[in-house]
């Protein structure tokens, strides 16, 4: 009879290959030096989001800059140099971070748990090889007991052994809270990165001055700046309104000690009033509104050569700490015929000015050192032509366009810069007037939602009740074991590098054997 051996089936070389493989790269992605690699990455590939305007904060900077670099711009930009937060690249080196910070962890938090529950090691054979170790007399009063009531007071975790040859040991080790620490100092980076993410991706803001009895929507057309998250869309706005009622900026010693806005919002079809005040916000539908500064709004009336005139608030942005500020006033509209209708292209007008809060005329300066409206007055240079507002492009509203000055479609009336009071006018050569109305406060408010904010804070408490642990708690054994021959040993171990082991285990053998006297700092213990 013939007996026919089959062998069992082989897998197949190339799956193994491929587990190897991936095994070998898992462990490298998951080490704490490609973590560390990865981090250093990280902050390297931020620093173009840093050097370039990114379209998520400001998209007129963005379009600016290619207004400066039209060769360079469209280069940058299919590299995602405006969009760095959300481009492949950098999106790429965060993932593999927190994929490696994972695998780290993970496998840690499994053996610091079973360290926790596993018992106390049982002391060495030979306990003079540990790094502290003594030897008591045969008479010395070491008492059990007294031992473990003496660790378990200092809060040792103690184990009690008995050998069959009649040897005692008692076994204590303390700080395992130092490798949570350091767990949750890692965690705490996870939370950091997810948070961070959230934010990048899910929250907006939109910055609006908003004068005295002024009100606004929140949409982005009436948003002086705005960002939007990778993820967040204009439809995804809530709504709601916002209007000033009254606004009140108390200073001390020329500076700003408090600021307080009366508001009035409705959303929903429901209303409410708020007092908002710095680091107070304003909670809708979980978009936080903030006060975050004041200015001065200035009013003026202009009163053309047919008699008609424009009364403009015009806000202004302030320069230095004392709120002197500048602006414009632009008026393309006027000096029309009221009979024929006809219009002078070139007979628009703009002033370029400086509003000084208080003005000090006893001197020859022009700018103003107190903050507060005592003596308010406007520094103005009028022009007259084209503004160029009828090419549609965006410009600033706070002063002349420069171009159009250069080219000449614009020229300067005054030689000298006038300054007005409130109630004073100041008249061009063609008999139209100017007249400083007075001044009114507003308020800066940002409006900002931001679901990464509470991850980012849970990190940041993480890290710190990861980080007081991870520094000042020692990881360290204990040993105190009785002999059959009478004597005692102690010995100690440490698991972290630290200067005070011996000094520890003197006090705590001192503590169980009353009579011991621990040695000074010259006795010779290379014998020990």
């Amino acid at each position: 009879m013939t007996a026919t051996l089959t062998s069992l089936p082989r897998k197949p070389k190339a799956a193994k290959r491929f587990r190897a493989f991936w095994r070998r790269w898992w462990h490298q992605l998951t080490a704490m030096r490609t973590a560390l690699i990865l981090l250093l990455a990280l902050a390297l590939a931020a620093i173009p989001g840093s050097t370039f305007p990114q379209r998520s904060i400001s998209t007129v900077d963005v379009t600016a800059y290619f207004d400066e670099h039209p060769d360079l711009a469209p280069w940058l930009d299919r590299l995602w140099a405006f969009d760095v937060y959300t481009s492949p690249w950098f999106s790429a080196i965060y993932l593999l971070l927190m994929i490696s910070l994972v695998g780290c962890i993970v496998p840690r938090l499994g053996v610091h748990w079973k360290a926790l529950r596993a018992k106390v090691p049982d002391a060495p054979q030979r306990m003079s090889i540990l790094p502290y170790h003594r030897v008591l007399d045969p008479g010395t009063d070491a008492n059990q007991g007294r031992a473990r009531a003496v660790l378990k007071q200092r809060r040792w975790r103690t184990e009690v052994r008995e050998h069959e040859d009649g040897t005692v040991v008692i076994a204590a080790e303390k700080g395992y809270l130092r490798e949570t620490g350091n767990l949750l100092f890692h965690t705490s980076i996870i939370f950091v990165l997810v948070g961070v993410a959230a934010g990048s991706l899910m929250s907006w803001y939109g910055n609006r001055i908003l004068s005295e009895d002024k009100a606004y929507c929140n949409n982005l057309q009436q948003y002086d700046e705005y960002g939007l998250g990778a993820w967040v869309d204009e439809t995804d706005l809530p709504q709601f309104c916002v209007t000033l009622d009254e606004f009140d900026a108390e200073f001390t010693n020329g500076g700003p000690t408090a600021f307080d806005a009366d508001v009035t919002y409705e959303t929903g079809g429901e209303s409410g009033e708020y007092d908002l005040k710095v680091n107070h916000p304003l909670n809708i539908d979980g978009t936080n509104v903030f006060l975050i500064g004041h200015g001065y709004t200035a009013v003026v009336t202009y009163t053309d050569r047919y008699g008609q005139t424009q009364t403009l608030h015009q806000e202004f942005l302030s320069m230095d700490a004392a709120l002197n500020s500048e602006g414009a006033f632009k008026f393309p509209d006027v000096n029309v015929d009221p009979e024929t209708g006809a219009v002078d292209p070139d007979a628009e007008v703009g002033f370029d000015a400086i509003l000084v809060p208080t003005f000090d005329d006893s001197t020859a300066m022009l700018l103003g050192s107190d903050p507060e409206l005592n003596n308010p007055v406007l520094a103005l240079t009028a022009y007259t032509g084209d503004l160029g507002l009828g090419d549609g492009l965006p410009e600033s509203v706070y002063s002349i366009n420069e171009d159009q000055i250069a080219s000449g479609e614009l020229e300067q009336v005054n030689d000298d810069v006038e300054v007005i009071g409130v109630g004073d006018a100041m008249t061009l050569p063609d008999g139209t007037t100017l007249t400083f109305d007075g001044v009114e406060q507003y308020a800066v408010l940002q409006v900002r939602h931001d679901p990464g904010g509470p991850v980012v804070l849970a990190g940041a408490v993480l890290l710190l009740l990861g980080l007081l642990p991870g520094l000042a708690v020692r990881r360290r054994r204990y040993w105190i074991r009785w002999n059959p021959d009478g004597t005692v040993e102690t010995a100690g171990l440490n698991r972290n590098d630290f200067d005070g082991l011996d000094e520890e285990c003197d006090e705590l053998t001192a503590a169980i054997a009353p009579d011991y006297e621990p040695p000074g700092p010259s006795t010779d213990r290379s014998d020990q």
